[in-house]
């Protein structure tokens, strides 16, 4: 009986050991992940975009597994802060990816689905306004802003059949604001100040 109670013993570092080098390994990924993200909310309610964007980034490289829900909330806000970080082209282009991949996929997580479309919609409008105010051609922003309301419809839409009346209002203003930019004139564009984001 002694002997057993000796091996038990002495096999249970073996056993913590295997478990630190194995799935603990893992586990401290996941911590890691989640510091970082804590640091980017932290950052995002201080509007320090460039810091909160590094830290998505971080995040981003340090995430373990194939947690797609996960890296695609992370892929998404990391766009949500390059584009207050003045890189809107390639947020732009980064939402447009990750819409992309999340359209193929029927297992997608709707509601980062809904923000994805909801953030790609906004990166449309404001590129359309930029666009605009550079005096180009309405061949090329039309596009833009033309994805940018069907968008903003489609999510207006979907909040309506989930009967969310605060999102269904929040959308139904975007539509608006979406037509009223494709009509404005330009004249009557430069004099107004460039929205927030």
């Amino acid at each position: 009986m002694r002997t057993w109670l000796i091996a038990i013993w002495l096999l249970i570092p073996i056993l913590a050991g295997a478990y630190h080098y194995g799935p603990g390994q893992e586990r401290m990924q996941f911590d890691d992940v989640a510091n970082h993200l804590a640091t980017a909310k932290s950052c995002v309610a201080d509007e320090r975009w460039e810091s909160a964007q590094q830290a998505y980034e971080t995040a981003l490289a340090a995430l373990p597994g194939d947690d797609k829900s996960q890296e695609r909330r992370i892929r998404l806000e990391l766009a949500k802060a390059r584009m207050m970080n003045a890189g809107l082209p390639q947020a732009n282009g980064d939402l447009k990816a990750l819409l992309d991949e999340m359209m193929e996929d029927e297992n997608a997580n709707q509601q980062i689905l809904a923000d994805t479309r909801e953030a790609l919609a906004s990166t449309q409008y404001y590129i359309t306004w930029l666009m605009r105010l550079e005096g180009l051609p309405r061949a090329e922003w039309e596009p833009e802003i033309e994805n940018a309301r069907q968008l903003y419809r489609l999510l207006a839409e979907q909040s309506q059949e989930t009967g969310s009346a605060v999102a269904t209002t929040r959308h139904k203003e975007d539509l608006e604001s979406s037509i009223r930019l494709a009509r404005m004139d330009v004249k009557e564009l430069q004099g107004i100040p460039l929205p927030q984001q």
